[in-house]
């Protein structure tokens, strides 16, 4: 599991400063990644959207915003 938190800055922000913002998300890695790589992905989960990035690409942007009763219904789907 990921424990560090992973910063992404405002569409917002430029070089020069100004009034930016910037969100942290806890990435929680696949209990199928390994370090050989694969096909894995990461989940951050906040209260209106669980975001989903390829792990093998943690610095990109997350690619893939789910609301989370969406969320619940694909994960309730593999058991």
């Amino acid at each position: 599991m990921t424990t560090a938190l992973r910063w992404f800055k405002s569409t917002y922000s430029d070089d020069e400063g100004g009034q930016c913002l910037e969100a942290a998300y806890t990435w929680t890695k696949s209990s199928y990644s390994s370090d050989q790589g694969g096909a894995c992905l990461e989940v951050a989960a906040t209260p209106h959207a669980i975001h989903i990035r390829d792990s093998k690409n943690p610095e990109a942007a997350p690619t893939l915003r789910l609301s989370p009763a969406t969320w619940d219904e694909f994960t309730s789907s593999l058991k």
